[in-house]
């Protein structure tokens, strides 16, 4: 046998063979084979009862494999291994039984990479959700505004009934006694008025963002009109009520 081939001697099928062969020796295994064995994994995983100790084996087995493969989707961002945890337990709980999604995994509609990737994503939205909503609960100040704080936000260091005082405020604004805070609104919106604001604006506080979407108004718009026409009357009803003191 003449040692001295070389690899272009050999026909494209048996250059295949021989690369998977030289895999298989230095532990290594291509895409196709890894998926192979993904789905094998799988497929024996889903066989076992829920909870029982086999079943749990193959999804540790099937997460360490998925981990290992590196192709799962990646950020480098502060709730990535949060979002991360998520997408493990939705595994657990849905590869082969649907528990908390409509339907269980599909390995005829995509691979169990893909199938996670899009869960994984979608909770990665929703944290920048509830950041940017968190960011929206902040009020930001216009200009010109700057040293108009809510009185709601700066009750007396000592005082020990701030719940019974958002009681009483609450009620005050419902009840409205003059009916000033129903008649003052921004102009050319009467549903926008000083009474609904400060009671969305109370605790616990509807966002800025939220309000804007429900009125189709800017937030700078009732921004604006909050700062100037609703905090001037909630703080004089707290100084009249003795909850702040007068300036």
């Amino acid at each position: 046998m003449n040692k001295n081939w070389a690899m272009n001697d050999l026909t494209p099928e048996k250059q295949w063979d021989l690369l998977k062969a030289t895999n298989l020796i230095w532990g290594r295994c291509s895409m196709d084979e890894l998926s192979a064995k993904r789905s094998k994994l799988i497929e024996d995983t889903c066989k076992h009862p829920p909870r029982s100790v086999e079943r749990q084996k193959g999804l540790t087995e099937i997460i360490r494999a998925i981990e290992q493969s590196g192709r799962l989707w990646q950020e480098n961002i502060p709730d990535y291994e949060d979002a991360l945890q998520q997408t493990w337990l939705y595994l657990c709980r849905n590869l082969c039984e649907a528990n908390t999604a409509q339907q269980p995994y599909d390995p005829n509609r995509s691979s169990v990479i893909t199938w996670l990737d899009k869960y994984l994503k979608r909770r990665l939205q929703d944290f920048r959700i509830e950041a940017d909503n968190q960011k929206a609960r902040t009020v930001q100040p216009i200009p010109g505004s700057e040293g108009t704080t809510d009185p709601v936000d700066n009750l007396p260091a000592g005082s020990d009934r701030p719940l019974a005082i958002l009681e009483e405020t609450i009620e005050w604004v419902q009840t409205d006694p003059d009916g000033e805070l129903r008649r003052v609104h921004i102009n050319g919106h009467p549903e926008v008025n000083c009474q609904v604001l400060i009671l969305r604006c109370l605790p616990p506080r509807t966002p800025w963002k939220k309000l804007s979407e429900e009125f189709g108004l800017p937030i700078s718009t009732l921004n604006s009109f909050y700062q100037r026409q609703c905090l001037p009357r909630l703080r004089k009803f707290g100084e009249s009520e003795g909850y702040l003191n007068e300036d």
